[in-house]
């Protein structure tokens, strides 16, 4: 099966990069949007998903590779919400501004520019290729 491609937002303040990598491996939960729960339950271990510094930063810091898919959310009393393990895979040697993705007509179609406010987006390979070219300078 062919490995998909992600962007995952999280506030530095409440889970960060640096957390993740002082971790070694994260849950990620405490979604609570439909679409973006679903992006989260069609993730299969080894895609690949870009960590978004959202609110604070606003950009794509990392890459993360997904460790263990779609669990039931340890955060929700409910049952309706999952959740997945990613693991650090590298830090990004520039961080991609939300203001540049959204001003690059390459990426105009991107989840995260349609859907702004969506915490799990999903990522064309071409996309997801150019968000790294960008990083690399």
């Amino acid at each position: 099966m062919a490995r998909r491609y992600w962007l995952m937002k999280s506030e530095p303040d409440v889970y960060g990069w640096d957390d993740l990598v002082a971790q070694g491996e994260g849950t990620w939960d405490g979604v609570r949007n439909y679409r973006a729960r679903n992006n989260l339950a069609a993730m299969q271990v080894g895609d690949r998903a870009f960590f978004y510094h959202s609110n604070i930063g606003k950009e794509v810091v990392g890459v993360v590779e997904v460790s263990h898919g779609a669990v039931p959310d340890p955060t929700d009393e409910t049952g309706k919400w999952v959740a997945v393990k990613v693991k650090p895979v590298q830090m990004l040697a520039r961080p991609v501004s939300l203001a540049t993705i959204k001003g690059d007509p390459a990426l105009a179609e991107c989840e995260i520019v349609r859907q702004s406010r969506l915490s799990v987006c999903e990522l064309r390979k071409s996309e997801w290729d150019h968000i790294l070219s960008l990083a690399a300078g």
